[in-house]
Order: C-alpha cells, then structure tokens, then sequence
C-alpha cells in the first residue's frame, strides 16, 4: 500500500478481478457507501474497446455523471493498469483536478485472470474481486491478484450452496496464502459486506 502524496489528496484506488465477479457492482455499492461517510469519490472505468461500465454508472442516478470517466484500453485490460497506466492516471488527474474535495477515485480494471495487478505508480491501494460461482479452488492457485492485493473480496456468496463450494474452506485459504492481508466476503447484489469493505478501507487508506 502506497501512502498518498500529500499534494494529492484523493486517495487511488484499484479494482481488479475476473470477468463477471462483481467489480461494477461493488463500485455501485462503494458510491453512496462514500457519501453516507461523507466523502467524496469519483470513477474511472476501463473496458476493451467499449464504455459500457461507464455509461452504466452515469446511468445509475448514483453519482454525478460528470465524476464518471471512462478509459478504453484496446489491449488486455491489464496493460492499461500495469504495463501502461498513462491513460488511467490522466483521468484520475483529471477528476481530482476538477473536484478538489475528492476524498478517492476508484480506478475499476477492465475484467482479466487471476495475474491482474496494478502498477502502483497508478494507486495507492488495490482490491481484488474473485467471486464463488468461479470455483472455491480460486485462492490455492495464489494467482498474484488473490494473494498481492491490499484487500481480497470474496463475492456471490449466496451462491455456494447453488455451486457446490465450501464457503468457509474458501474464506480459509484465502486467508492462508495472503500472509496476514486482509479477506472480506459480500454479496454485493444484497449490499452485505460492504459496511465491512468500507471499513477497512477507511482504516487502510481513506485515513
């Protein structure tokens, strides 16, 4: 975890995961989850060669669309937060430089495998969304966004029985091969955990 530069008050944030985990909806969980904490936090979203996630947070009634920016990466989402990340820290410039009162801006990935992480010349802090209809071996195959992660979430867990996973064997070995790194489990369709997910982000990075 980088500790924000003190001429840039607005915490970076990454949210990374597979395809389909639950990354968009967490960013719709974690908005007026902010506001309720009366802070301030702005969106950049990065897709292939669409700006659907975007378009669907502006949508939303959740935030002010003008906070919502949107990064189109045209390779694996993964160049545009590790490799490259030039385009995603332009937006976030950006949007910091609009709204000075920004406390964070969430810097969603566009969906990719297990090894997505991001560049930390981008954010501050990172999480990483795997959900269990992926399967509960997900945190023994230690993919590096399962075990580098600031912050490891869980979702879709009323789910497990549907799917046949073992929800507390799951939590275990996460939390085994994280090294002491935090694990939190949500649902993020319900809302449950994201007090939690809230929580810890105030304690890690939204100090």
């Amino acid at each position: 975890m980088n500790v924000p530069d003190s001429k840039q008050t607005a915490a970076r944030i990454g949210i990374g995961g597979p395809v389909g985990s639950g990354k968009t909806a967490l960013v719709e969980r974690l908005i007026p989850a902010f506001q309720d904490s009366g802070l301030e936090v702005a969106v950049v979203t990065n897709d292939l060669v669409t700006r659907e996630d975007a378009e669907r947070l502006k949508k939303g009634g959740l935030i002010e669309p003008g906070r919502v920016l949107a990064v189109e990466t045209g390779a694996c989402p993964h160049t545009a937060i590790r490799e490259d990340p030039t385009l995603n820290i332009q937006c976030a410039d950006e949007l910091c430089a609009i709204y000075p009162g920004l406390s964070a801006v969430l810097l969603e990935s566009g969906g990719d495998n297990l090894a997505s992480t991001f560049s930390l010349e981008l954010v501050d802090y990172w999480m990483f969304v795997i959900d269990v209809a992926g399967g509960g071996d997900i945190p023994r195959k230690k993919g590096p966004g399962v075990v580098k992660a600031d912050l490891l979430i869980i979702n879709k867990v009323d789910l497990a029985p549907f799917v046949g996973v073992d929800l507390e064997k799951m939590q275990s070995e996460a939390i085994d091969v994280r090294n002491g790194r935090p694990v939190i489990m949500t649902n993020c369709a319900s809302g449950y955990g994201i007090s939690e997910v809230m929580s810890q982000l105030q304690q890690d990075v939204l100090f």
